[in-house]
């Protein structure tokens, strides 16, 4: 897909590269800033500030989160979809700068690719609910 909207490829692969950064952390029990420093990104590649802002503010996407996740838990999704989640979250709550609609089929995309068969409708439908909440 080629656009002409500024830093639309960048942050469609620096989204990608947070997912891997936040899915790693989870996954070995370290923290983001650890990985940056491993793999020697940039502090000002998009997917570090995806990927730190997430961190920063994992209990309050957390919260938001649950409350739009009938009959489950936060800690009950898979870890990749949950990466996805807080990432899609945090834009939703960090970049007003971005379109809603650019955020949700981002991550459903995403969710495309990395997750679950059942996993970018799911995603679909909480972000949705979430982004009515923060956007709305």
């Amino acid at each position: 897909m080629t656009t002409d909207i500024p830093g639309f490829a960048r942050r469609r692969e620096g989204r990608e590269e947070a997912l891997g950064l936040l899915y790693q952390a989870e996954l070995l029990g370290t923290d983001v800033e650890t990985l940056v420093a491993e793999r020697g990104l940039a502090t000002d590649d998009y997917s570090v500030l995806v990927a730190r802002g997430v961190s920063v503010s994992v209990a309050e996407i957390d919260e938001l989160l649950g409350r739009h996740l009938n009959n489950w838990r936060v800690d009950r999704m898979p870890i990749i979809d949950r990466a996805l989640a807080r990432i899609a979250a945090w834009e939703l709550l960090s970049r007003p700068d971005i379109p809603t609609g650019v955020v949700l089929s981002e991550a459903v995309e995403l969710a495309g690719q990395y997750c679950g068969e059942q996993s970018p409708r799911f995603l679909n439908g909480v972000l949705g609910e979430m982004a009515r909440e923060v956007r709305d």
